[in-house]
């Protein structure tokens, strides 16, 4: 392992999980439910939505995200926890991207579920519509791709939160080292 760099293993996984995100997060906004005006045999208007695939790329971005941040928080112990961090430029941004990717992470999870929730509901709802000019309510363009921007912020503030993280806590481990290497001053005999 690197001077202060931080486990490759650790960096690959975070990107893996953050870009499948993105890819069903991208994924989910173009498999929107759209809905058609019906009128049944009863002269009755309604809205039939298609398919509800939108929704599981939805969930699936929000869980392959939820696993990137759990894991990077796991290894890093929520930065509460475990090493101290030495006191420097490398803790001060190691707190700026941990605090920056927490509020990018909420955001772009808030998306994500938002999204696969409101397309499930118009998925699986039957509306009669007594309007003469209506339209079918569908999710609005853009919902996942704002969680899918906010999945790639995450990622990146991820990947600096712990490279700052793991260069702070080598250069404590190195300060702790250097206090504790001292020259015994036992007397002769």
């Amino acid at each position: 392992m690197g001077e202060g760099k931080g486990s490759t293993l650790v960096h690959i996984l975070v990107v893996a999980l953050s870009l499948t995100a993105f890819g069903f997060a991208i994924a989910a906004e173009r498999r929107r439910s759209t809905g058609t005006i019906i009128t049944d045999k009863f002269n009755a208007t309604y809205c039939v939505y298609d398919s509800d695939v939108a929704t599981g790329y939805g969930v699936g971005a929000f869980l392959f995200l939820f696993s990137s941040q759990a894991i990077l928080m796991g290894v890093t112990k929520c930065m509460c926890f475990g090493k101290p961090l030495a006191p420097g430029g490398s803790r001060a941004w190691s707190i700026i991207y941990f605090s920056s990717s927490w509020l990018t992470f909420l955001i772009a999870e808030a998306c994500l579920l938002a999204g696969a929730t409101k397309n499930a509901y118009h998925t699986k709802y039957r509306h009669v519509i007594y309007a003469s000019n209506w339209t079918c309510e569908s999710l609005r363009k853009g919902v996942f791709i704002a969680g899918a921007v906010f999945v790639v912020f995450t990622m990146i503030l991820n990947v600096y939160y712990y490279m700052y993280f793991s260069k702070a806590t080598s250069q404590a481990a190195r300060k702790t080292n250097r206090a504790s290497s001292t020259v015994g001053m036992a007397g002769y005999t």
